[in-house]
């Protein structure tokens, strides 16, 4: 596909993503849903961007075109959307956002009506629709057929209730200081409400966004900010956000960054000791770390399945395997008893929560097992060249493999970028074949 990737369509404003792309993608999307409509509705929301005033505007304009009714909401979470769009009743949800990537990128997502990001073959389906300018133009309405919108501030309550239900009513924060890092984005105001609702002290870093700071120098990609607020007023613990709040990172009472394989490892013991997974078994991705899948088999005889890179990948494998908890090491964490998309902040609360029952500070809960060595590079790149024609890589690999190293090449699906992952018990053999791998890549990638 052109235009969709591993997260929906994204790019920089104005450029990939300008108004008359947005324009035929919400005709394409409306043409689309329109096929199996229950309710005519469609929710629509966004992040903090500046271009996200743009790109709505565009979109509800192609929307109403084809005869849908456009509910807005404003900034909210991703995971929010998901949710709202199945309890509100709407044919589909639209988040406009880029998630992690700086403001000047900007991105468009779709769920169906259960809450659910679309698979490959109905985006596939949108995107034929999107080149048909012959269907495009015959399927816009006229008088009053055609759609209406309107923007609705008070849902955020909703999405509250939701996620403050998935904490135990037999655990409480009160006396419990908590650092939020809401990176100016999506959860800006929602985050805060829910721990300080459930009795937490709460201490906001990166809550004002103007449009232009969302991810600057702050929240789960960069999560320094945080780990200085953690230690200035001794915290218990530091949640860092993404931009649209569907990515975690959790800092720990003596500052330091837990790694989100020991976090998925940490959560899988806690859903173990609750009872509360649906089979002997999760879902991470071909990036978790070999430590990980060690400590889940030998301490929690849990099996660890791993699937491509991509919360949604993640989740269709949970689907067909009939398992209720997955994520990301990036931070994408998955609890599909109460989310169809990894939530940032029901993965805190969840965080929060084990580290309560264990009884423990949040150094000493959240760190169970010892990493693999381990190194990522994502090197910029200006082309991609299918990796299995790249000669001088399969001579690299086969050397990584036979030192019983893992190796994991692949370009990014949002991103001009190549990511490399090296993992064995060698650091400096790690070391090494990463320094030719960047090499070759810098060579015929560049």
């Amino acid at each position: 596909m052109e235009l969709f990737g591993t997260d929906g369509v994204r790019g920089k404003a104005g450029e990939r993503i300008n108004a008359f792309m947005a324009l035929k993608m919400g005709l394409a999307a409306g043409i689309y849903f329109r096929k199996n409509s229950k309710t005519n509705k469609i929710l629509v929301g966004k992040d903090t961007r500046r271009s996200g005033y743009m790109i709505e505007n565009a979109i509800v304009s192609g929307l109403t075109a084809v005869g849908y009714n456009v509910i807005q909401i404003g900034p909210m979470p991703t995971p929010a959307i998901a949710y709202l769009t199945e309890d509100m009743r709407c044919d589909a949800g639209i988040m406009i956002s880029a998630s992690h990537n700086p403001y000047d990128d900007n991105g468009i997502k779709f769920f169906d009506p259960q809450g659910f990001k679309l698979d490959e073959q109905a985006e596939s389906a949108i995107e034929e629709i999107f080149y048909n300018d012959s269907l495009l133009q015959k399927s816009q309405k006229t008088g009053k057929d055609i759609g209406s919108s309107k923007r609705i501030d008070d849902v955020i309550g909703r999405y509250i209730v939701h996620i403050k239900n998935s904490f135990s009513k037999e655990l409480s924060l009160i006396g419990i200081r908590i650092v939020l890092d809401v990176a100016n984005g999506a959860a800006y105001k929602v985050a805060p409400t829910i721990f300080s609702e459930l009795g937490a002290e709460v201490f906001v870093i990166n809550d004002n966004p103007n449009g232009y700071n969302i991810n600057e120098s702050c929240g789960a990609i960069q999560p320094q900010a945080l780990v200085r607020e953690v230690k200035k007023v001794r915290a218990d613990i530091g949640f860092a956000l993404d931009g649209d709040a569907d990515r975690l990172v959790v800092v720990d009472n003596k500052g330091d960054i837990i790694d989100g394989d020991k976090l998925i490892g940490a959560l899988a013991t806690h859903l173990k000791h609750l009872n509360a997974l649906s089979k002997p078994s999760i879902i991470a991705t071909q990036m978790s770390n070999l430590g990980l899948e060690e400590y889940l088999k030998k301490q929690l005889n849990i099996k660890l399945l791993r699937t491509n890179v991509g919360d949604k990948y993640v989740l269709e494998l949970m689907q067909k395997e009939g398992i209720n908890f997955g994520g990301e090491q990036s931070g994408h964490i998955i609890f599909s008893n109460f989310s169809k998309t990894g939530d940032g902040l029901l993965c805190a609360l969840q965080t929060i929560a084990f580290v309560l029952k264990s009884n423990k500070s949040s150094s000493e809960a959240l760190n169970p097992f010892e990493l693999y060595p381990q190194k990522l590079l994502n090197l910029n790149i200006t082309h991609k060249i299918p990796l299995n024609e790249i000669k001088e890589l399969k001579e690299i690999t086969n050397a990584i493999e036979k030192q019983h190293m893992r190796h994991l090449i692949r370009y990014s699906g949002t991103e001009n970028k190549l990511r490399i992952l090296l993992e064995g018990h060698n650091i400096h053999a790690i070391d090494d074949y990463l320094t030719q791998l960047e090499a070759l890549f810098k060579k015929v990638l560049a």
